[in-house]
């Protein structure tokens, strides 16, 4: 590979102490909660978003998956961008690029300019997550690095805690538009921060080609599989031959980026860490867990307000507790990754979510708030689990001078994931919702004991005629996205069992430095 170095590279600059390093823990742990967060506050405000921009709630589901796949695009550009502009340089221009983003959705007025303010928010966000490792990375002393990345995992368990409950209280308590403006104020704390401690510590800046037609061939097929995820819901998806034409688009462009990629001297997305067993076997599993944790999470909180007339607030309280004893297990882990292996770690993890995602399935209308609470308290069990080590697991064959490449690499896969899942799920939910409402309104009929011994009910409480049937349309609606939801988790149960033998294909050692964090 031929580069040009330019002045700012230097010598390796000696670590931080002190007062200094804390300040950089503190500013990256910002920043990266930041990112983590316009993740998940959205979910369990979809609802108040859709109906107050007059859309349909697949609608506003865009919002999450327009998010996750603009910033799946960048993920990949990370490492060149960071050796082309120098990491601060990065780091800092998408902090404060996010945070202009972000007060523009809180400012859009239609769905069309939220979309289009999100999409533009994920594109920025794309090198946070990776960059901010490897600022860690390179400026914490050597025997202190685990340390300093359990910490920040912590901060990145703690992103589904604060994620559900901070959404609902401001969408209770204030209106959504400030799930946005919140960025500001973290934003400009983080970037002040890193701008001080930083300085004069930038990373060796390299001249390379920039892959057009990667990049190109990326931008387009990521942009034709999110305009598909999308709007497929509401064309009927391949129904529609403007699906079908994406779709086509999508797979024509992402199966040429393939070999390209393979042969191309400074490729956008290096796949021949693929190659690798573990990064291989670590990206497939991270995937597809990741499809199944994501679902429930944008499944979970539109099913308590939409059927169970949960507010915000209280749909937020319910999602929220699978962080609680990962945020306690995530340090502990931390400190005794290299003692375990981490195949054994994971393969609990996956089980936990197995009986955690079955143990949702069996909800149902009556369930109690501690009820609906207690599967997503115990699945935390697994969600630390599930992260570090599989994470561990991922970049256990990566040098220290590929990080950021292969971080950002891995978090594209595994923000694609999360986006898809978004979409998918919603499709599942509300294919077998409409399958379970057909069944049940086939019990209604005139000649159905049934029926007419409920018919006479509501007869007798001066409910009848259109009223009647109104009334029972909507309760079978009701009992059917309950049966849809319980479908879709027991789905997600499954995806675990395959996942348990899966992992064991990796091969240890997998603790020989302490790489892991992810989200």
């Amino acid at each position: 590979m031929s580069a040009t170095p330019e002045a700012a590279g230097q010598e390796e600059l000696p670590p931080l102490k002190g007062a200094s390093l804390f300040m950089l823990t503190i500013a990256i742990s910002l920043a990266t909660l930041m990112e983590i967060l316009d993740m998940t506050i959205v979910n369990v405000s979809v609802p108040s978003i859709s109906g107050s921009l007059g859309v349909s709630l697949n609608e506003g589901t865009w919002t999450i998956s327009s998010y996750q796949l603009a910033s799946a695009v960048m993920q990949p550009l990370t490492g060149w961008i960071g050796r082309r502009f120098g990491e601060v340089r990065t780091f800092n221009a998408s902090i404060i690029l996010f945070i202009v983003f972000s007060a523009l959705c809180g400012f859009a007025v239609n769905m069309p300019m939220l979309v289009a303010c999100r999409l533009l928010q994920g594109l920025v966000s794309g090198p946070i997550m990776a960059l901010g490792q490897a600022l860690l990375l390179r400026n914490y002393p050597v025997q202190k690095r685990g340390m300093a990345l359990g910490l920040w995992g912590m901060v990145v368990i703690l992103a589904p805690i604060c994620g559900p409950i901070l959404g609902g209280a401001i969408t209770d308590n204030l209106s959504w538009p400030w799930l946005f403006y919140i960025n500001v104020p973290v934003g400009l704390i983080a970037t002040a921060m890193i701008s001080s401690t930083l300085k004069g510590r930038e990373s060796r800046r390299v001249k390379l080609p920039i892959d057009a037609v990667g990049l190109g061939l990326l931008a387009v097929g990521v942009g034709s599989l999110q305009y598909m995820l999308d709007n497929g819901n509401d064309l009927d998806w391949f129904g529609s031959p403007i699906i079908v034409t994406a779709a086509v688009i999508s797979v024509m462009c992402l199966v040429f980026l393939i070999p390209w990629e393979l042969k191309d001297p400074h490729p956008i997305v290096d796949l021949h860490f693929f190659e690798r067993r573990n990064f291989r076997i670590g990206n497939i599993c991270v995937a597809l867990a990741y499809f199944c944790f994501m679902g429930s999470n944008v499944i979970f909180p539109l099913w308590l307000q939409t059927n169970l007339g949960y507010t915000a607030t209280w749909a937020g309280m319910a999602v929220a507790p699978v962080g609680l004893l990962a945020l306690l297990i995530s340090p502990i882990l931390g400190r005794n990754m290299h003692r375990l292996d981490l195949r054994q770690v994971v393969t609990f993890a996956f089980i936990v979510f197995m009986i955690s995602m079955y143990w949702m399935s069996t909800m149902n209308q009556s369930a109690t708030f501690l009820q609906l609470a207690a599967p997503r308290f115990f699945q935390g069990l697994g969600v630390s689990s599930f992260f570090l080590a599989l994470n561990q697991i991922t970049l256990s064959s990566v040098r220290p001078d590929e990080l950021a490449s292969a971080t950002g690499i891995a978090s594209f896969f595994r923000t694609i994931s999360g986006s898809t899942s978004t979409a998918v799920s919603v499709w599942l939910w509300n294919r077998r919702t409409d399958f379970h409402h057909t069944v049940l309104t086939e019990h209604v009929r005139e000649n159905a004991y049934g029926w007419m011994q409920f018919q006479q009910d509501l007869s007798n409480l001066g409910v009848d005629g259109v009223r009647a049937l109104q009334y029972v349309d909507q309760m079978l609606m009701q009992q059917a996205q309950t049966l849809g939801t319980n479908d879709l988790f027991r789905l997600f149960s499954l995806v675990f069992v395959f996942l348990l033998p899966l992992v064991w294909l990796a091969k240890p050692p997998f603790g020989g430095r302490s790489v892991g964090g992810g989200h």
